[in-house]
């Protein structure tokens, strides 16, 4: 909706507008004829470089001449890393910044057709009171107050050949943004399993304990905690996110009562969802449903 109104990807974000299909025409220009990921990135960077609005940002390699700029250390040889110029944009709350290196990780990863494991994410701004998400959204550590926002990976990863085509763009452009940002792109990590078991569960019963969902993912209780542990999360942090995420979603919309998701969300009593909740918000449900109305 804000696409069409405002006939800007950027939705507002950017000094300018990217209107829209400008997206499009990027995608266009990089299937075609582009042999491997770093063609590819280099040709998207050398389009949206074309605008005044982009989104601006360039691919950096060790080796790879001046846009190095002497920055590499020893240990940075094996790497590789998309930098974005967010400096301009009426950004507040971070949320046109996380969409951009999203946008790109996600595009680049459905260009050769498997997930790019990212190193860390690099971010040129304050830890926001929300960063607790960013493990979910880009599945890597993530680094504030950085010199300049960044997704770093493995360097290896710009020799894989792109896999699609025209056909598959169309297909994939339909479907836009849908694939991009609510796209099952972490289903491969124990993560984003369990973030989705839970959130199947929650709109006709409690979440499901810890035995549930090993057994669901046909391991044990110890094994599934060691993989969440590996991947900087623990069972009852993505309980309190997908609990957090389902009130929020059930009060701004005043579908149901508090004591019923109360009951919902499996507190023993409303004053326990109501200390549960003011600690995710910081704020009553009450207040947080006055609010939303």
């Amino acid at each position: 909706m804000l696409w069409a109104i405002l006939d800007d990807e950027l939705i507002g974000f950017g000094d300018a507008p990217s209107k829209v299909g400008t997206f499009a025409m990027m995608g266009h220009a990089v299937v075609h004829g582009s042999r491997d990921l770093r063609e590819a990135l280099q040709r998207s960077q050398a389009f949206y470089a074309l605008f005044p609005s982009g989104p601006r940002f360039r691919l950096v390699e060790p080796g790879g001449g001046d846009e190095a700029g002497g920055e590499w250390g020893d240990e940075g040889g094996d790497e590789a890393r998309m930098e974005f110029d967010v400096a301009g944009y009426d950004d507040p709350l971070h949320f046109g910044a996380e969409s951009t290196v999203l946008v790109a990780h996600r595009f680049a990863g459905w260009l050769i057709r498997r997930r790019i494991g990212l190193r860390r994410v690099e971010f040129a701004y304050p830890e926001p009171r929300h960063a607790q998400e960013y493990a979910v959204l880009f599945g890597a550590p993530c680094v504030f107050g950085a010199r300049r926002t960044a997704a770093v990976f493995d360097r290896a990863d710009l020799d894989e050949p792109v896999l699609r085509d025209a056909e598959a763009l169309r297909a994939f452009l339909r479907r836009a943004p849908v694939d991009v940002f609510v796209c099952a792109d972490y289903g491969c990590t124990v993560t984003g399993r369990v973030r989705h078991l839970m959130g199947r569960a929650l709109p006709a019963g409690s979440v499901p304990t810890p035995e549930e969902l090993a057994d669901r993912l046909s391991v044990s209780p110890q094994t599934l905690r060691r993989r969440l542990a590996a991947e900087g999360t623990t069972y009852q942090r993505l309980r309190d996110q997908v609990r957090r995420d389902h009130a929020i979603a059930e009060l701004s919309g005043g579908r149901v009562s508090i004591e019923l998701l109360s009951r919902q969300l499996g507190f023993s009593e409303p004053s326990a969802f109501h200390r549960a909740f003011r600690r995710w918000t910081g704020e009553t449900p009450r207040a947080y449903r006055a609010r939303s109305g």
